[in-house]
């Protein structure tokens, strides 16, 4: 049990020093869930790594939401 909870922190650590901190949205949120959730099933690593590309993938869409959001309020406010 420690070794899966060292290597998730070991996983963590190394997203968390990433060079790109732009691509890391939702990544580490995700891959703490999806650690925790593989390692119940005996495969932390694996699900920190789906967590993160997950959770990336869901921080990407929501701010895609944001911006079109916003465009669509700039768009209401000239029409005015």
């Amino acid at each position: 049990m420690k070794r899966h909870i060292l290597s998730a922190a070991a996983c963590l650590a190394l997203i968390a020093g990433a060079a790109v901190p732009a691509h890391a949205k939702g990544c580490i949120k995700g891959a703490i869930v999806g650690g925790v959730a593989g390692h119940m099933a005996h495969h932390g690593a694996l699900g920190a790594a789906g967590g993160c590309a997950v959770g990336h993938h869901m921080a990407a869409e929501k701010e895609k939401q944001r911006q079109a959001d916003q465009q669509q309020d700039q768009q209401h406010d000239q029409q005015r």
